[in-house]
């Protein structure tokens, strides 16, 4: 899906919102919001038994101006339940590296650090971090979640991948030439958090410390689960669990450009990488893709964390809002879900 608008500017904190560093505040959408029809959409979403073109929804949170909004949670869910992350944990990896880069540990634009590529002549030597935080690695991989069908990415969480899953994902040919063939890749985010790792020279309890010392902590997410393969290396794909409303302090970080509350988390210039648009993503797709983050879902500029059954952090720039929705969701409902969010996000 071609993107060819310019980037918006991604809005300030308002005076006066206090960081959600400690809980959120909490207001009103924006004048002129069509709270009829939000409340509407939120009744069908939230229906039980569960709408069959939208599967569960478990959670939903919607944050304007800096203030939650609107939540709403599905039978005994509360603010308090924790959530799958699935695929939203590769944009978390995303800022990861950001992290790095900000503090001189790694060069995007330099050839990723992959002991399986270091062989002579090896053509994947040429593949950059850049390169897999687009999706444009040219890595062969099945990214398929239909049971019994040929699969890399459940071979690799659940197969003969799962006890080290980056080695699982770098050891795979070149099925294209590198920077050239745009295809998503649960494995390309593993080999992603292995050099990460690499790059700190962590285990996985040092990562750990890493990932809640430099990101989680200082914007106050307090319930993040990440999980880790037997090799120590974080699973940087899939499995990061966290209640919607740290999903949202997650979000708010990246719609305020990488900056909480005075202090620089992210490097400059780091959240519009995220969300400038990949050449080369296949017409048949959907929605855009940046780097570790799709583009579109809610209008032009607007940009998200997305996960399998519907895990999604929405981000709407131009009306500083930030909407979170969790649920169990079929693969066949993922389209009208997207729908449903961009319906909730034009009644704001």
């Amino acid at each position: 899906m071609p993107f060819d608008h310019p980037l918006p500017p991604l809005p300030a904190q308002p005076e006066g919102v206090a960081w959600p560093t400690q809980a959120w505040p909490e207001g009103t959408p924006a004048p002129g919001t069509d709270t009829a029809r939000l409340n509407s959409l939120l009744d069908r979403a939230f229906a039980d038994p569960a709408p069959e073109d939208m599967g569960e929804t478990h959670a939903f949170l919607a944050v304007q101006g800096g203030r939650i909004v609107a939540e709403r949670y599905w039978r005994d869910y509360t603010p308090g339940s924790t959530f799958p992350s699935w695929s939203e944990a590769k944009s978390i990896t995303q800022a990861l590296i950001g992290i790095l880069v900000r503090e001189g540990r790694i060069d995007i634009h330099a050839p990723a650090d992959v002991p399986e590529w270091q062989t002579t002549d090896d053509p994947r030597q040429a593949i950059t971090l850049d390169m897999l935080l687009r999706m444009s690695s040219g890595l062969k991989f099945v990214e398929d979640y239909v049971p019994g069908s040929v699969s890399d990415v459940i071979e690799m969480l659940f197969g003969s991948g799962q006890l080290d899953v980056a080695a699982y994902a770098a050891n795979q040919p070149l099925e294209h030439d590198p920077d050239t063939f745009w295809s998503y890749s649960s494995g390309t985010s593993n080999i992603v958090a292995r050099c990460a790792a690499r790059a700190l020279g962590a285990d996985a309890d040092a990562f750990r410390d890493f990932m809640f010392r430099e990101l989680f902590s200082p914007i106050g997410m307090r319930s993040p689960l990440p999980k880790f393969d037997a090799a120590g290396t974080f699973i940087g794909s899939s499995f990061c669990y966290c209640t919607a409303r740290d999903f949202a302090r997650f979000g708010l970080l990246y719609l305020r450009g990488g900056v909480w509350d005075g202090r620089r988390i992210l490097p400059e210039g780091w959240a519009d990488y995220a969300r400038t648009p990949t050449p080369a993503v296949p017409e048949t797709e959907t929605l855009g893709y940046g780097a570790h983050w799709w583009l579109g879902m809610a209008g032009p500029g607007s940009f998200s964390c997305n996960g399998y059954e519907g895990q999604y952090t929405v981000l709407v720039p131009e009306k500083d809002l930030i909407l979170v929705r969790h649920g169990k969701s079929p693969l066949e409902a993922k389209e009208d879900v997207q729908a449903w969010i961009a319906d909730v996000a034009d009644c704001f």
